[in-house]
């Protein structure tokens, strides 16, 4: 497996996480979170009392946080300027504000560069698996095996109610559907499935079995 790049894409609910951290696990390989890094900068953006609503604002600020991902599969973590934010980054205000933040492209364009140092980095050891929504159209556009996770609306909705404490499945279908309007239409490294990827519905799979799958794609294409 040395020097191989797993990129994970797909929307929220779809299993990336899971699934992701499953393969890595499974092979021996390191494990990023990309998302996590947008929502690290957007946690630090909202500690700052900046505008959410001011990409200008944002984009002034977006090389301020300091950040450093874990990628080890079972301790990911993430810190910003050495704050464990591992928790506070998957709560209700920042899950809700991360898509006006991601969606500024200097914000982008650091973390992007960030992603492709922490991948190279990554390889000599082994390799890793890379899980996002621009992973296999833009920031990893070379790995050998690139797999686009998808999911029925219902299907994620339930997986990410059942994440959550205090919200319900017809709020999390709204949530996430606004989420998917402003991801997959914003300007700068919209969500999208790579043409060369293999779009993989885990609507009737378990995480072993969505486990299991990428495993065997992973085995046809290396």
């Amino acid at each position: 497996m040395s020097g191989l790049v797993v990129a994970m894409d797909g929307p929220s609910g779809s299993g990336k996480s899971s699934a992701s951290r499953g393969v890595a696990r499974a092979l021996g390989l390191r494990y990023l979170d990309t998302g996590a890094m947008y929502r690290a900068v957007t946690w630090w953006m909202l500690q700052r009392g900046v505008n959410l609503e001011d990409a200008a604002g944002i984009a002034a600020r977006s090389a301020e946080p300091a950040l450093a991902m874990g990628t080890d599969p079972d301790a990911p973590g993430v810190t910003v300027d050495g704050v464990d934010v591992s928790g506070p980054i998957r709560g209700a205000e920042v899950t809700g504000a991360v898509s006006a933040v991601s969606a500024v492209p200097e914000v982008r364009r650091r973390l992007v560069a960030l992603q492709r140092e922490i991948i190279a980095e990554s390889l000599p050891g082994g390799g890793i698996v890379v899980e996002g929504r621009d992973i296999g159209t833009v920031v990893a556009p070379d790995a050998p095996v690139k797999i686009y996770l998808t999911a029925s609306a219902d299907a994620r909705a339930q997986r990410r109610t059942a994440e959550l404490d205090g919200t319900t499945v017809e709020a999390q279908k709204a949530a996430m559907a606004r989420r998917d309007s402003i991801d997959s239409t914003r300007k700068a490294d919209p969500l999208a499935k790579a043409a060369d990827a293999v779009e993989l519905d885990t609507t009737p799979l378990d995480l072993d079995e969505v486990i299991a799958e990428v495993l065997r794609l992973v085995k046809e294409r290396v």
